[in-house]
């Protein structure tokens, strides 16, 4: 019975160097030390062994038990450490990346930057948080003006907005450059709209003023004809439809004449006007002495005319098979 024993516990160990997988390691654990396992039938014909023996074999049972058991803790660990899933190859090659390439958007305020910059404006920028006094009060907004309404801003809590155009940036440069002044400012700005095929809660306009002595409508037009050639092509046209807007007096709807799909057509762009003089008292200039003109043109508006894009939340959803094409 002792040989017996002997030839059991190689069997078993042999088993458990064969199984190759969880699964057959529990199987295995079933097999050879579960309850109804081939050790407990062995253990059940002690009743066979000669009482003199029975010492011997009972010790040699569960020395071959403990052996048993322990190298299967062994087996198990193992196991449980290797990292899981297929080995890394480091020698395959990798996947290789694509270009990166500017956001649509990015790329038009920069064009449209370089364009102004040719005409010496230089660049400036102000915060999209801002105060009230920069972005109504000082740019001749009264407080009864329902532009001034809480559904028509996002106003915090504890004081302060975000700027709903980038009009704010003319009273920042004013209050702080003295004139002759020539800048064009590019920015987020926040509005409560309704997102649809032509709003957005958040887009981007491009704000330019020059402050100098006798600036007139004709510097005004010249500017954005300029800008139009440059752009869009020689044959682009503007023309200024009267308007009203508090900061500018007189104030005109912007229009540009644009190729779309091959013809060219008015599109509105934004508003424009000579900087009314109770701007310039705002921030201490002395309107019988210093004149000037300032526009604001929708970012998202050129972008989406001059390629073509019918809806302006494509711009902002960040699929990569929509942006690749620009």
């Amino acid at each position: 019975m002792l040989a017996e024993l002997d030839t059991t516990e190689s069997a078993a160990l042999a088993d458990l160097e064969a199984a190759g997988d969880a699964a057959a390691l529990e199987a295995w654990r079933i097999e050879w030390l579960g309850s109804k396992g081939r050790l407990k039938s062995l253990m059940g014909r002690m009743k066979d062994v000669d009482p003199g023996d029975r010492p011997a074999f009972g010790q040699r049972m569960n020395a071959m038990k403990k052996l048993l058991e322990a190298a299967f803790a062994e087996r198990k660990a193992a196991g449980d450490a290797a990292p899981s899933g297929p080995a890394i190859d480091v020698t395959e090659p990798g996947i290789p990346m694509g270009l990166g390439q500017r956001h649509i958007i990015s790329r038009t305020i920069a064009e449209i930057l370089e364009v102004f910059a040719r005409m010496g404006f230089e660049s400036a920028t102000g915060p999209e948080v801002e105060d009230e006094w920069h972005n109504f009060t000082a740019l001749n907004v009264p407080e009864s003006h329902p532009a001034r309404e809480p559904i028509d801003n996002f106003y915090l809590d504890g004081g302060g907005m975000l700027r709903s155009q980038t009009s704010t940036v003319q009273i920042r440069v004013l209050e702080t450059t003295p004139p002759p002044v020539r800048i064009v400012a590019a920015g987020r700005v926040y509005r409560p709209d309704t997102h649809d095929a032509t709003h957005f809660s958040m887009f981007h306009q491009v704000e330019g003023l020059w402050v100098d002595r006798g600036v007139t409508m004709v510097d005004l037009k010249s500017a954005l004809l300029g800008f139009a050639h440059a752009y869009f092509g020689e044959e682009a046209e503007v023309r200024m439809r009267p308007s009203f807007f508090p900061f500018t007096e007189p104030s005109a709807e912007v229009d540009m004449k644009m190729r779309i799909k091959g013809q060219w057509q008015w599109v509105e762009l934004g508003g424009c006007g000579l900087v009314d003089p109770n701007v310039l008292t705002a921030v201490g200039l002395d309107p019988e002495e210093w004149s000037g003109f300032a526009f604001g043109l929708g970012v998202e508006r050129i972008a989406m005319r001059k390629y073509g894009i019918a809806d302006i939340r494509w711009l902002f959803e960040n699929d990569a098979r929509f942006l690749r094409q620009f």
